[in-house]
Protein backbone atom coordinates (compact mmCIF):
# COMPACT_ATOMS: atom_id res chain seq x y z
CA UNK A 1 0.00 0.00 0.00
CA UNK A 2 1.12 3.27 -0.96
CA UNK A 3 -1.11 5.61 1.39
CA UNK A 4 0.21 6.48 4.76
CA UNK A 5 -1.98 6.57 7.90
CA UNK A 6 0.91 8.95 9.10
CA UNK A 7 -0.96 11.25 6.40
CA UNK A 8 -3.86 12.23 8.47
CA UNK A 9 -4.41 15.53 10.03
CA UNK A 10 -1.76 16.72 7.41
CA UNK A 11 -2.66 20.29 5.91
CA UNK A 12 -2.06 21.41 2.78
CA UNK A 13 -0.23 24.93 1.74
CA UNK A 14 -2.64 28.04 1.74
CA UNK A 15 -3.73 28.80 -2.22
CA UNK A 16 -5.41 31.76 -3.38
CA UNK A 17 -7.52 31.95 -6.05
CA UNK A 18 -8.10 35.70 -7.43
CA UNK A 19 -11.28 35.90 -8.76
CA UNK A 20 -13.60 38.21 -11.24
CA UNK A 21 -16.97 38.24 -13.04
CA UNK A 22 -14.98 36.24 -15.78
CA UNK A 23 -14.62 33.09 -13.51
CA UNK A 24 -17.70 33.03 -11.81
CA UNK A 25 -19.77 33.21 -15.38
CA UNK A 26 -17.10 30.24 -17.11
CA UNK A 27 -17.68 28.06 -14.29
CA UNK A 28 -21.70 28.61 -14.64
CA UNK A 29 -21.16 28.10 -18.10
CA UNK A 30 -19.19 24.98 -17.47
CA UNK A 31 -22.06 23.56 -15.32
CA UNK A 32 -24.57 24.20 -18.01
CA UNK A 33 -26.28 27.61 -17.14
CA UNK A 34 -28.35 29.40 -19.74
CA UNK A 35 -29.27 32.68 -21.00
CA UNK A 36 -32.22 32.02 -19.07
CA UNK A 37 -29.81 32.39 -15.58
CA UNK A 38 -28.38 35.65 -16.80
CA UNK A 39 -27.92 36.75 -13.10
CA UNK A 40 -24.94 34.37 -13.10
CA UNK A 41 -23.23 35.26 -16.42
CA UNK A 42 -23.76 39.01 -17.07
CA UNK A 43 -21.24 41.13 -14.93
CA UNK A 44 -24.16 43.57 -15.44
CA UNK A 45 -26.03 41.98 -12.70
CA UNK A 46 -23.06 40.90 -10.27
CA UNK A 47 -22.72 38.25 -11.46
CA UNK A 48 -23.86 36.14 -8.72
CA UNK A 49 -21.98 32.96 -7.82
CA UNK A 50 -23.37 29.17 -7.42
CA UNK A 51 -22.48 27.90 -3.81
CA UNK A 52 -21.07 24.81 -6.29
CA UNK A 53 -17.97 27.34 -6.87
CA UNK A 54 -17.11 26.74 -3.68
CA UNK A 55 -15.01 23.79 -4.79
CA UNK A 56 -12.69 25.79 -7.39
CA UNK A 57 -10.41 27.32 -5.38
CA UNK A 58 -10.03 23.77 -3.87
CA UNK A 59 -8.61 22.09 -7.20
CA UNK A 60 -5.07 23.01 -6.32
CA UNK A 61 -5.48 21.42 -2.38
CA UNK A 62 -6.78 18.50 -3.72
CA UNK A 63 -4.05 18.56 -5.58
CA UNK A 64 -1.42 18.96 -2.79
CA UNK A 65 -3.12 16.39 -0.32
CA UNK A 66 -3.30 13.42 -2.56
CA UNK A 67 0.59 13.67 -3.15
CA UNK A 68 1.03 14.13 1.02
CA UNK A 69 -1.08 10.86 1.13
CA UNK A 70 1.19 9.19 -0.77
CA UNK A 71 -1.58 7.50 -2.88
CA UNK A 72 -1.51 7.03 -6.78
CA UNK A 73 -3.11 9.89 -8.22
CA UNK A 74 -4.17 7.51 -11.48
CA UNK A 75 -6.33 5.28 -8.90
CA UNK A 76 -8.43 7.78 -7.35
CA UNK A 77 -12.24 8.16 -8.11
CA UNK A 78 -14.14 10.56 -6.42
CA UNK A 79 -17.15 9.45 -4.13
CA UNK A 80 -18.57 11.97 -2.86
CA UNK A 81 -18.88 16.25 -2.23
CA UNK A 82 -20.58 18.64 0.21
CA UNK A 83 -20.14 22.67 0.11
CA UNK A 84 -21.09 24.47 2.84
CA UNK A 85 -21.83 28.35 2.07
CA UNK A 86 -21.73 30.44 5.44
CA UNK A 87 -22.71 33.68 2.93
CA UNK A 88 -23.12 34.51 -0.88
CA UNK A 89 -19.67 34.33 -2.36
CA UNK A 90 -19.22 38.15 -3.71
CA UNK A 91 -18.90 38.69 -7.40
CA UNK A 92 -15.22 39.12 -7.17
CA UNK A 93 -11.96 38.81 -4.98
CA UNK A 94 -9.26 36.74 -3.37
CA UNK A 95 -10.56 33.44 -1.78
CA UNK A 96 -7.61 32.08 0.51
CA UNK A 97 -8.17 27.89 1.08
CA UNK A 98 -6.27 25.37 3.11
CA UNK A 99 -7.04 21.82 3.25
CA UNK A 100 -6.94 19.03 5.87
CA UNK A 101 -6.59 15.30 5.30
CA UNK A 102 -9.31 14.64 7.61
CA UNK A 103 -9.55 10.65 7.62
CA UNK A 104 -8.57 7.58 6.34
CA UNK A 105 -10.33 4.15 6.35
CA UNK A 106 -9.96 0.88 4.36
CA UNK A 107 -12.67 -0.57 2.61
CA UNK A 108 -11.28 -3.76 2.34
CA UNK A 109 -10.31 -3.12 -1.82
CA UNK A 110 -9.77 -0.11 -1.92
CA UNK A 111 -9.42 3.06 0.56
CA UNK A 112 -11.42 6.50 1.20
CA UNK A 113 -9.81 9.83 1.92
CA UNK A 114 -11.91 12.46 3.75
CA UNK A 115 -10.57 15.80 2.90
CA UNK A 116 -11.78 19.09 3.93
CA UNK A 117 -11.73 22.83 3.25
CA UNK A 118 -11.79 26.67 4.33
CA UNK A 119 -12.15 29.00 1.77
CA UNK A 120 -11.61 32.66 3.37
CA UNK A 121 -12.51 36.28 1.84
CA UNK A 122 -10.66 39.22 3.61
CA UNK A 123 -10.33 36.81 7.33
CA UNK A 124 -14.41 36.02 7.12
CA UNK A 125 -14.29 32.11 6.33
CA UNK A 126 -16.87 32.49 3.05
CA UNK A 127 -17.26 28.54 2.54
CA UNK A 128 -16.04 24.98 3.55
CA UNK A 129 -16.15 21.75 1.74
CA UNK A 130 -15.31 17.87 2.37
CA UNK A 131 -14.38 15.31 -0.52
CA UNK A 132 -14.78 11.96 -0.60
CA UNK A 133 -11.76 10.52 -2.30
CA UNK A 134 -11.76 6.53 -3.37
CA UNK A 135 -8.66 5.08 -4.20
CA UNK A 136 -8.79 1.58 -6.30
CA UNK A 137 -6.73 -1.74 -5.22
CA UNK A 138 -5.01 0.56 -1.83
CA UNK A 139 -7.22 -1.23 0.78
CA UNK A 140 -6.85 -4.14 3.24
CA UNK A 141 -4.42 -2.81 5.66
CA UNK A 142 -5.92 -3.13 8.50
CA UNK A 143 -7.39 0.56 9.11
CA UNK A 144 -10.63 1.79 10.37
CA UNK A 145 -13.71 1.39 8.63
CA UNK A 146 -16.02 4.56 7.68
CA UNK A 147 -18.31 5.97 10.50
CA UNK A 148 -21.88 5.93 9.86
CA UNK A 149 -22.79 8.91 8.68
CA UNK A 150 -26.34 9.88 9.21
CA UNK A 151 -28.20 10.68 5.58
CA UNK A 152 -31.78 11.57 5.26
CA UNK A 153 -33.49 9.37 3.21
CA UNK A 154 -36.30 10.22 0.52
CA UNK A 155 -39.75 9.34 2.05
CA UNK A 156 -41.29 5.96 0.56
CA UNK A 157 -44.21 7.47 0.13
CA UNK A 158 -43.71 10.65 -1.29
CA UNK A 159 -43.91 11.59 -4.81
CA UNK A 160 -41.07 13.71 -6.42
CA UNK A 161 -41.55 17.65 -5.51
CA UNK A 162 -40.13 18.14 -9.10
CA UNK A 163 -37.90 16.40 -11.85
CA UNK A 164 -35.50 18.54 -13.62
CA UNK A 165 -34.45 17.70 -17.05
CA UNK A 166 -31.67 19.18 -19.22
CA UNK A 167 -29.42 18.02 -22.24
CA UNK A 168 -25.56 17.47 -21.69
CA UNK A 169 -23.82 19.28 -24.64
CA UNK A 170 -21.50 16.91 -26.45
CA UNK A 171 -18.59 19.85 -25.18
CA UNK A 172 -19.91 20.16 -21.86
CA UNK A 173 -16.23 18.51 -19.71
CA UNK A 174 -14.20 20.36 -22.31
CA UNK A 175 -15.94 23.60 -21.15
CA UNK A 176 -16.14 22.55 -17.65
CA UNK A 177 -12.14 22.01 -17.22
CA UNK A 178 -11.07 25.57 -17.85
CA UNK A 179 -12.22 26.22 -14.36
CA UNK A 180 -9.50 23.81 -12.92
CA UNK A 181 -10.18 20.08 -13.11
CA UNK A 182 -7.21 19.10 -16.16
CA UNK A 183 -7.89 15.82 -15.38
CA UNK A 184 -7.40 14.64 -19.29
CA UNK A 185 -9.78 11.56 -18.41
CA UNK A 186 -12.39 14.16 -19.14
CA UNK A 187 -10.71 15.47 -22.58
CA UNK A 188 -8.86 12.48 -24.15
CA UNK A 189 -10.41 9.95 -26.14
CA UNK A 190 -7.40 7.42 -25.51
CA UNK A 191 -7.09 8.00 -22.36
CA UNK A 192 -10.78 7.55 -21.03
CA UNK A 193 -10.43 3.91 -23.10
CA UNK A 194 -6.82 3.43 -21.61
CA UNK A 195 -9.04 3.30 -17.92
CA UNK A 196 -12.17 1.21 -19.32
CA UNK A 197 -14.19 4.21 -20.89
CA UNK A 198 -14.87 3.07 -24.47
CA UNK A 199 -17.61 5.48 -24.99
CA UNK A 200 -15.17 8.27 -24.44
CA UNK A 201 -14.02 11.16 -21.66
CA UNK A 202 -16.52 11.25 -19.49
CA UNK A 203 -18.14 14.78 -17.44
CA UNK A 204 -16.76 15.85 -14.43
CA UNK A 205 -18.44 14.85 -11.34
CA UNK A 206 -18.50 17.82 -9.99
CA UNK A 207 -20.11 19.10 -13.13
CA UNK A 208 -22.49 16.87 -12.65
CA UNK A 209 -22.73 18.27 -9.04
CA UNK A 210 -23.31 21.69 -10.41
CA UNK A 211 -26.01 20.96 -12.86
CA UNK A 212 -27.75 19.71 -9.48
CA UNK A 213 -26.87 22.87 -7.90
CA UNK A 214 -28.86 24.84 -10.53
CA UNK A 215 -31.59 22.13 -10.71
CA UNK A 216 -32.52 23.20 -6.68
CA UNK A 217 -31.92 26.62 -7.65
CA UNK A 218 -34.56 26.57 -10.46
CA UNK A 219 -37.09 24.18 -8.69
CA UNK A 220 -36.64 25.05 -5.15
CA UNK A 221 -35.53 28.29 -4.63
CA UNK A 222 -37.16 30.69 -7.23
CA UNK A 223 -33.42 31.33 -9.14
CA UNK A 224 -32.00 32.68 -6.06
CA UNK A 225 -28.79 30.20 -5.28
CA UNK A 226 -27.94 32.45 -1.89
CA UNK A 227 -30.82 30.21 -0.51
CA UNK A 228 -29.02 27.02 -0.93
CA UNK A 229 -26.59 26.95 2.33
CA UNK A 230 -25.20 23.32 1.74
CA UNK A 231 -25.37 20.92 -1.07
CA UNK A 232 -24.13 17.04 -0.15
CA UNK A 233 -23.92 13.81 -2.85
CA UNK A 234 -22.77 10.75 -3.77
CA UNK A 235 -21.11 9.84 -7.09
CA UNK A 236 -22.59 6.66 -8.19
CA UNK A 237 -22.35 6.46 -12.11
CA UNK A 238 -20.16 8.28 -15.06
CA UNK A 239 -22.15 10.42 -16.73
CA UNK A 240 -20.84 11.52 -20.44
CA UNK A 241 -21.61 14.29 -22.41
CA UNK A 242 -24.35 14.26 -25.00
CA UNK A 243 -26.70 12.68 -21.95
CA UNK A 244 -29.92 13.66 -20.48
CA UNK A 245 -29.54 14.40 -17.15
CA UNK A 246 -32.95 14.36 -15.22
CA UNK A 247 -33.02 15.72 -11.41
CA UNK A 248 -35.82 14.47 -8.97
CA UNK A 249 -36.16 16.55 -5.84
CA UNK A 250 -38.10 15.76 -2.79
CA UNK A 251 -38.86 18.70 -0.98
CA UNK A 252 -39.54 18.18 3.06
CA UNK A 253 -38.68 20.72 5.21
CA UNK A 254 -36.12 22.97 4.90
CA UNK A 255 -34.11 20.77 2.80
CA UNK A 256 -34.47 18.94 -0.68
CA UNK A 257 -33.23 15.70 -1.32
CA UNK A 258 -32.23 14.75 -4.65
CA UNK A 259 -31.08 11.85 -6.61
CA UNK A 260 -30.29 12.15 -10.61
CA UNK A 261 -30.22 9.48 -13.38
CA UNK A 262 -28.43 9.74 -16.53
CA UNK A 263 -30.70 8.81 -20.20
CA UNK A 264 -33.06 5.89 -19.37
CA UNK A 265 -30.45 3.67 -16.86
CA UNK A 266 -32.07 3.04 -14.23
CA UNK A 267 -29.28 3.26 -11.85
CA UNK A 268 -29.35 6.55 -10.16
CA UNK A 269 -25.51 8.98 -11.34
CA UNK A 270 -26.08 10.55 -8.07
CA UNK A 271 -27.53 9.48 -4.69
CA UNK A 272 -27.92 9.88 -1.16
CA UNK A 273 -28.04 13.36 -2.18
CA UNK A 274 -29.85 16.91 -0.25
CA UNK A 275 -29.46 20.78 -0.23
CA UNK A 276 -30.10 22.89 2.96
CA UNK A 277 -32.41 25.85 1.52
CA UNK A 278 -33.45 29.06 3.30
CA UNK A 279 -37.13 29.31 2.90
Amino acid sequence: MSLSLAAVGAQSATYELNYDFKTLALYALGIGAKASELDYLYEGRGPKAFPSFAVVPAYPVLTDLIAKSGGNFAMVVHGGQSVRVNRPIPPQGTLRTVGTISALYDLKRMSQMIMTTTSSLDGEVICTTEWSLIFRDEGGFGGPRPAKVDIPKIPKDQSPSWTHEEIISPEQALLYRLSGDLNPLHADPEMARSVGFEQGPILHGLATYGFVCRAVTQRSCAGDAARIRFLSAQFKKPVWPGETLRVVGYEVDDKVLLEAFANDRPDAVIAQSWAEIVR
